[in-house]
């Protein structure tokens, strides 16, 4: 039986803030850990996060960490308690499907494994892909789709197709069982109640540093800059 994250909320109801930042919390502190370091205060962490310290300590107090006041945070033991909290200390199965150039470099990623991550299936619909190997593994066609999330109990499916087959496959993984997909693809997918999409458009992050070096350069220029309000 495969195991599946909370597409919602933690039971003991960790704000969804809280829940985005923890990954930044765990980044920075993994690098502590490399680094040697066993303690760090809340304000070194804050700023190897790049969030205020006051949002950091109410964030990791969600946890039940409080630090130990002149002392700080026990950086090993808060990893364990962030990737617990993360759900990063079971193995958790993805299925990349669509393995074009994005497909294949994630399939080709090696900081999966470390974080909780295993790679089990690649899928795609072309012949020429389908019967390739990549990082070790067969790539299967995708009308065998439901057979092999049941069969390498895949938890999580990333989608790296091209928009126009995006919400079909997606359809397709959700009545398969999987409720949780991280998205690569250029378009919105509708999904039922339960179901956590989460949305990587680079495109779009690409538009928004645009945005900003135009400022910049408007600022240089002495042209119109308009406010913008931070959240």
């Amino acid at each position: 039986m495969s195991r599946r994250p909370s597409p919602t909320r933690d039971p003991r109801g960790i704000p969804e803030a809280t829940v985005a930042r923890l990954p930044l919390y765990l980044r920075a502190l993994t690098g502590m850990a490399e680094r040697g370091i066993a303690t760090v205060s809340s304000e070194d962490l804050a700023t190897a996060a790049g969030v205020n310290s006051a949002k950091l300590r109410k964030d990791l107090s969600h946890l039940g960490s409080y630090g130990t006041r002149g002392v700080g945070y026990e950086v090993e033991y808060l990893v364990y308690q962030i990737s617990r909290e993360l759900g990063l200390t079971q193995d958790w199965a993805v299925a990349i499907v669509g393995v074009g150039n994005l497909g294949r470099a994630l399939a080709n990623y090696g900081g999966f494994v470390s974080r909780g991550f295993r790679v089990a299936a690649l899928l795609d619909a072309d012949p020429e892909v389908v019967g390739d190997t990549i990082a070790g593994l067969n790539v299967d066609h995708i009308d065998e789709l439901e057979a092999v999330i049941k069969r390498r109990g895949v938890s999580i499916v990333v989608l790296a197709t091209p928009a126009a087959a995006a919400q079909q496959v997606c359809d397709r993984v959700v009545a398969a069982g999987v409720t949780s997909i991280l998205n690569f693809a250029p378009v919105v997918l509708s999904v039922p109640d339960g179901v956590e999409v989460r949305k990587v458009d680079l495109s779009i992050e690409l538009q928004i540093l645009a945005f900003h070096e135009q400022r910049k350069a408007d600022r240089e220029s002495g042209g119109p800059v308009m406010a913008v309000e931070s959240q």
